[in-house]
């Protein structure tokens, strides 16, 4: 399992399925699809040296999801190792939106749409991104 990579402006991150994270019939529970996507977003942001704590601490910033679509394309079962790929699609002052695949041997089991907006950690107000991550996040949109 990696770490995560980035390859032609997409992010790729790898992720088991567990035991935990599947219903009695060994099939991923629909839920769970957003938390491999939250899990792949999370080391996007690693990767191009943001942590979600320190920002919160020292930046009083955080993302919170304002919109999700998910399309499922086939089942995720338990000991698939899933590929997260991350893009962003666009990015504004306050939000993101992110275009992520959950794959697993080259074939897509579903296509999730994700927008993020920062909001002030103590308000829970909108605010806008730290200038550091909005050209970072620039860099990275598919053109």
């Amino acid at each position: 399992m990696s770490t995560g990579n980035v390859q032609e402006k997409k992010h790729f991150f790898d992720v088991r399925v567990y035991y935990e994270d599947t219903d009695a019939g060994g099939i991923v529970y629909y839920a769970n699809y957003l938390k491999f996507a939250e899990r792949g977003r999370t080391e996007f942001l690693r990767h191009l040296g943001f942590n979600q704590q320190v920002l919160a601490r020292e930046k009083n910033f955080c993302f919170v999801v304002s919109k999700a679509s998910v399309a499922y394309l086939t089942p995720l079962r338990l000991d698939d190792v899933i590929e997260v790929q991350t893009t962003i699609e666009s990015c504004s002052k306050i939000s993101i939106t992110f275009k992520q695949d959950l794959c697993v041997n080259g074939q897509c089991a579903a296509m999730l749409d994700v927008a993020v907006v920062g909001i002030d950690r103590k308000t829970g107000r909108p605010k806008a991104l730290p200038q550091d991550i909005k050209e970072k996040m620039m860099e990275f949109m598919n053109d």
